[in-house]
């Protein structure tokens, strides 16, 4: 019977390459009662396509992921219920034949997102910061189906307009700094993490809300896929971006180069003539730093800060608490601040 449910998801994963978009297939395999308790009984494993890989995380984020260490496998794991009904996670060989080496990206941001909210939500958190970007989509995934499945009463605090949508498209409660004072959990993507957690945000420009959120949380999550995880900066996201009140964006983009080199641009809209304009009517300055330069970020940042005009940068040093990354095996790693 099994052996037919993962048959099944197989091939809703060749629909999508002859019919229909991955999404589309995902979806139904997710809709499917069958499917699910498959998740729920036995061990869920990649079935080589995109859509079954897709299809196999919106059933992986339907239960909790368990931490335990810094590389949480998901690929090759057995989910045991016990008799209080929780579960744990047993290690078991991939299945003879299955591909384990290439999650799709989408699939990892998920593994990321369920793992923070699974970790980090509890029935004791009042008010979670929900951060802004395509990785945050898969968290907010995971609050939602716990709120309803939990009954947990939490309100979530939003980032920037994108982020407000998600949290009322998905019933949650909206809630805001002015009447919440602080917030239990923050919850955000990255553009780019160093070993030490020193954050690149801002390729949404959203990054002057999401760091104010951060601020005022009493933990701040970040979570992305692999792609985003670096050594140091600058090996996956080569520019900074800055937003600047727009009477002063050329003044600025003249004081980086001078005081700090590389080179500064005016970010352009693609869907609108002119510049982009954030969600507080400002425009961002993307810096383009000397790659060969040795860069002491928390100094860089008090740096651009001091600049007349600038609101804020996408620059977060030390402010990140712990990140999870789903990495292309399908497993979720965690880093600490400082490399641990």
């Amino acid at each position: 019977m099994l052996q037919n449910l993962f048959i099944l998801a197989r091939s809703l994963a060749s629909v999508a390459n002859h019919s229909t978009s991955v999404r589309q297939a995902a979806s139904q395999a997710y809709r499917s009662a069958s499917v699910r308790q498959a998740y729920h009984s036995t061990s869920v494993r990649t079935v080589g396509q995109a859509a079954g890989q897709l299809c196999i995380v919106q059933l992986l984020t339907s239960r909790t992921l368990q931490t335990t260490g810094h590389s949480h496998s998901t690929l090759a794991r057995h989910l045991a219920t016990t008799q209080s009904g929780s579960r744990s996670f047993l290690t078991s060989p991939p299945a003879p034949g299955h591909n384990t080496s290439a999650m799709s990206v989408e699939a990892a941001k998920a593994l990321a997102g369920a793992a923070a909210v699974n970790n980090h939500v509890n029935a004791a958190t009042k008010v979670v910061g929900i951060g802004s970007g395509s990785t945050i989509v898969y968290a907010v995934q995971r609050l939602a189906e716990r709120v309803k499945e939990e009954g947990l009463e939490v309100r979530c605090v939003p980032t920037s307009f994108q982020a407000r949508q998600l949290i009322l498209q998905h019933g949650l409660v909206l809630g805001d700094l002015e009447i919440e004072g602080k917030i239990d959990v923050t919850i955000d993507g990255c553009d780019e993490a160093d070993r030490d957690l020193t954050l690149i945000k801002g390729g949404g420009g959203c990054q002057t809300q999401e760091k104010i959120v951060a601020e005022y949380s009493d933990t701040f999550i970040v979570i992305a896929d692999y792609r985003k995880d670096s050594v140091k900066l600058g090996q996956a996201w080569k520019y900074i971006p800055i937003e600047v009140v727009p009477m002063a964006y050329r003044p600025v983009m003249g004081r980086l180069g001078d005081q700090l080199g590389g080179r500064a641009e005016l970010r352009m809209a693609k869907a609108k003539a002119g510049p982009v304009v954030t969600d507080n009517g400002n425009l961002i300055v993307d810096w383009y730093w000397d790659q060969g330069r040795e860069m002491n970020w928390r100094e860089v940042n008090t740096i651009i800060q001091c600049m007349a005009g600038v609101v804020e940068t996408g620059l977060f040093v030390g402010m990140a608490d712990k990140a999870y990354f789903g990495m292309e095996d399908g497993s979720v790693m965690d880093r600490c601040r400082g490399g641990q």
